[in-house]
């Protein structure tokens, strides 16, 4: 199993980000992320600089999101979708970005469901439920 530390992850998008820009091969996972990364410019001051970004602090006090997590979950969204893990997580998600004429937008919603899963699980000290992460994308993708 894969336990990157944060400074792997942010390492690893700045990395991409300087492949990107110039225009050198990338792995199967590095192009699917070079990919979430044309899809958030506003992300890519901070991946500029690989030191600052492994230096700096995302607690939300400056209202700034944190990309390397918001990156993260797209890449994460992406890897259950190709595997259907949760299983019903791809039928989800392909009905949400209908629904949102947009893959981009429905990873956003997914996101939402996904973060709340995983906060539940920790608040309460279980496993995450799977099964109600894939209940809320589907109440999301067929909401009127």
């Amino acid at each position: 199993m894969f336990n990157p530390s944060q400074e792997d992850v942010r390492r690893f998008f700045c990395g991409v980000h300087a492949k990107t820009r110039a225009g050198q091969p990338m792995d199967a996972l590095e192009s699917l992320a070079s990919q979430w990364l044309q899809e958030h410019p506003e992300h890519h001051p901070d991946l500029a600089d690989a030191q600052a970004a492994v230096d700096r602090v995302y607690d939300g006090g400056d209202g700034q999101a944190n990309p390397f997590l918001h990156l993260s979950m797209h890449l994460s969204i992406s890897e259950q979708c190709s595997i259907d893990q949760p299983r019903g997580i791809r039928q989800a998600v392909e009905l949400l970005a209908v629904r949102r004429n947009s893959l981009h937008d429905a990873h956003h919603d997914a996101m939402e469901c996904l973060g709340t899963m995983l906060w539940e699980s920790q608040r309460a000290g279980r496993p995450p439920d799977g099964q109600a992460y894939i209940d809320c994308v589907q109440r999301r993708a067929t909401q009127d």
